[in-house]
C-alpha cells in the first residue's frame, strides 16, 4: 500500500479488512504507516468495521472475526463491503445479459449492484427472490414518470416467500414459483464458494431455493468477490461443475485462480489491467 491519503473511507476500510484477513491480524501503528493516515483515522475505520461485524478490535489492533457456518449477515452489514469489487463485477456480468432474454437474479448485495446495471438492457424478463433487486427495477420505472410502462423496461416477477436477513424470499412458496419457470441465465450471488463445498449458504431454506434456481437455468453465472473464495456456509446447494462462469474481481489470488481453473468452465476477472474484464476459458461449458 503506497500513499493512500486521498482514499475514500470505504476504500480505505476495504484495504484494512483485506490486510486483516490476509495476515490474521494487524496493529494500528502498522496501518498508519501503510495507509499514511493518522492514528485517529485508523481507529475510526476499525470502529466502523467492528460495527459491521467483520473484524474484532483487540488491544493495539484488530483480528478477523471467525464466523460460524450458520452466521448470516444482514443486507446492510454486507452492503458496505467490497464496493469497488461489486461494481466491477456488476459491469462485467451485465454484458452477459442478452436483450429480450429471461434471466433470474438471486438475493445479495452483488446481484443488487448488478440489477442497477441491467436497467439499460431492453426487454428483459427478470425473476428474482430479492426484495431489494425487485425494488431497483420498480424504482426505475417510477422515476421514469408517466402512466404507461417505459419502452424496453424489464418485466419483473418477485417469487414471494419468507424473508431472510439478507432480504431474500425463500421457502416453499418461492421454491414452487421457481420450479415451474425456465431461465436463459441465472445470476447467482453466494455466501461462500470452495472446491470441497461448492456453493454454500448459512441459511437452509435459502439453500433449497438456490437449488431450484440452478436447476431451472440453462446457464449459471456466479457473481462473487474474492472474499467469498474459501468461505463455507452450513448448507451446500451446488457443485462447481454446475457453474458455467464465475465473475469475480482482481483481488482474487493467483493460487485461487489456478485452483478454479481445474473446476470451472469460465472465469471472468473484472476490473483488471484497466480493462472491464479478463476472460479466461478453461474448458468448454456443457449445455444444461
Amino acid at each position: 500500500m503506497s500513499d493512500n491519503q486521498n482514499l475514500l473511507a470505504e476504500q480505505r476500510r476495504a484495504l484494512i479488512l483485506d490486510e486483516v484477513r490476509r495476515r490474521g491480524g494487524v496493529r494500528v501503528n502498522e496501518l498508519t504507516r501503510k495507509l499514511n493516515v493518522s492514528d485517529m483515522t485508523v481507529r475510526r475505520d476499525l470502529d466502523a468495521l467492528a460495527r459491521q461485524g467483520v473484524i474484532e478490535k483487540v488491544h493495539g489492533g484488530a483480528v478477523p472475526v471467525v464466523e460460524a457456518s450458520t452466521h448470516e449477515p444482514g443486507f446492510e452489514a454486507k452492503s458496505g463491503l467490497e464496493l469497488n469489487a461489486k461494481e466491477d463485477i456488476a459491469r462485467a456480468a451485465a454484458a452477459m445479459a442478452v436483450p429480450g432474454s429471461a434471466i433470474a437474479l438471486s438475493g445479495g448485495t452483488t446481484t443488487y449492484a448488478l440489477a442497477h446495471r441491467l436497467l439499460d438492457v431492453p426487454d428483459l424478463t427478470v425473476v428474482t427472490n430479492s426484495v431489494r433487486v425487485a425494488d431497483v427495477f420498480h424504482s426505475a420505472q417510477r422515476a421514469a414518470g408517466g402512466v404507461g410502462v417505459r419502452p424496453g423496461a424489464a418485466t419483473v416477477v418477485l417469487t414471494g416467500g419468507v424473508r431472510t436477513p439478507s432480504d431474500s424470499l425463500v421457502g416453499p412458496v418461492a421454491d414452487q414459483a421457481i420450479r415451474s419457470l425456465h431461465f436463459d441465465v441465472l445470476f447467482l450471488g453466494v455466501h461462500g464458494i470452495s472446491v470441497e463445498a461448492g456453493l454454500s449458504t448459512p441459511n437452509l431454506a435459502e439453500a433449497e431455493t438456490n437449488r431450484r434456481f440452478v436447476r431451472s437455468a440453462r446457464r449459471v453465472v456466479v457473481v462473487a468477490d474474492h472474499t467469498k473464495w474459501g468461505t463455507v456456509g452450513l448448507s451446500s446447494f451446488a457443485s462447481l461443475d454446475e457453474v458455467h462462469t464465475l465473475v469475480t474481481d482482481a483481488g482474487l489470488s493467483d493460487a485461487a485462480r489456478e485452483e478454479m481453473a481445474e473446476h470451472l468452465p469460465g472465469l471472468v476477472v473484472a476490473g483488471e489491467n484497466d480493462a472491464d474484464a479478463e476472460i479466461e476459458e478453461q474448458r468448454p461449458a456443457e449445455d444444461m
